[in-house]
């Protein structure tokens, strides 16, 4: 279902001249006719306006669209982005783009989707990287020797 055209201030002023013209008594289908909408528009909204008032013909922010991060924040949230995941609750030293987007949520309040922290992400020149896969037994000491003095001897070993 798409949105109607119009602001939503057009749109909430549609909706009060709806339920205005039902209080004069013309039909939910008259006044389909001339808002341009479905009858059943009209019923709802006056159903929200029996049982909320005023209140409930106002507009309400449609899903997804009041939820970016102001541009002035961006530099914010790289900073924040910075001090590691662990710094903001997560066990392990690795962002995902779901603990990007819950760290977003938390620091700002602001609700975003998977593809949102992404497009995010790419703005403040964060690119995806895959982690080098060690074994957690790994003793950086011994494979430092060995490529140092090990692999030298082989080489020589060859030549």
């Amino acid at each position: 279902m798409t949105r109607p055209a119009g602001t939503k201030e057009e749109l909430e002023a549609r909706r009060r001249r709806a339920v205005a013209m039902l209080e004069l008594g013309h039909s939910p289908y008259e006044i389909a006719e001339v808002e341009g909408v479905t009858p059943w528009s009209v019923y709802r909204w006056k159903k929200m306006h029996e049982e909320e008032g005023n209140d409930g013909l106002r507009s309400k922010p449609h899903p997804g669209s009041a939820t970016t991060l102001p541009k002035e924040d961006f530099g914010e949230l790289a900073d924040l982005l910075q001090q590691g995941p662990q710094a903001h609750g997560f066990e392990t030293d690795q962002w995902t783009l779901d603990r990007i987007r819950i760290t977003i949520e938390q620091e700002f309040g602001v609700s975003v989707s998977i593809p949102t922290a992404w497009r995010y992400m790419q703005r403040i020149d964060w690119s995806c990287q895959k982690p080098q896969r060690r074994a957690r037994e790994r003793d950086e000491a011994a494979v430092e020797e060995w490529l140092n003095e090990t692999v030298p001897a082989i080489e020589k070993k060859r030549g």
